[in-house]
């Protein structure tokens, strides 16, 4: 995985999470249509721009997305919904996407990222292994916690510069 992150080398710039996360909900828009899916954003005004990829962030989120999408497709339509949710503080951002699907066996919150580790039919394992490699190559986390009710929330934070705090992002 880290073969392939070096293949496409980092193209760090800037970016605003917040556009990212309206690029990749626009862009999956007629499949979240499909998926008889909502999405609900709820987007912090001011974040500070991180150095990022501005495509690896977004296929980061489009497979959260997807990921969002495949928990929730044995729920009722009326109960197919994804918040994602972004937040800050002066040093980071977070990205916090969370579904109402059928949530992360108790045990599996880490093995989610182990590379061939997959609770799908016909999944490979391999999306959110490449995500957190993503994520990491970035200098960021990328972490999942059940919900209290129902579902799962992935949380991805970027820090706003080199330093090792992460603050309460």
């Amino acid at each position: 995985m880290q073969a392939l992150l070096r293949r496409g080398e980092l193209q760090l710039q800037p970016i605003d999470v917040n556009e990212v996360v309206q690029e990749v909900v626009e862009l999956l828009h007629s499949e979240l249509i499909r998926r008889e899916v909502l999405v609900h954003t709820a987007l912090a005004p001011a974040l500070p721009r991180v150095p990022a990829d501005r495509i690896q962030m977004q296929q980061v989120l489009m497979n959260l997305l997807f990921n969002a999408c495949d928990a929730m497709a044995d729920q009722p339509r009326e109960g197919r919904s994804v918040s994602i949710v972004t937040s800050g503080t002066l040093g980071a951002v977070r990205i916090s996407v969370a579904d109402q699907g059928t949530g992360i066996a108790e045990g599996n919150e880490e093995r989610v990222f182990e590379p061939f580790f997959t609770s799908k039919r016909h999944g490979l394992g391999l999306g959110l292994a490449i995500c957190r490699t993503i994520v990491a190559a970035h200098g960021g986390r990328l972490w999942a916690v059940n919900n209290a009710g129902r579902g799962a929330t992935f949380h991805l934070v970027l820090r706003r510069n080199g330093d090792d705090t992460w603050g309460a992002a």
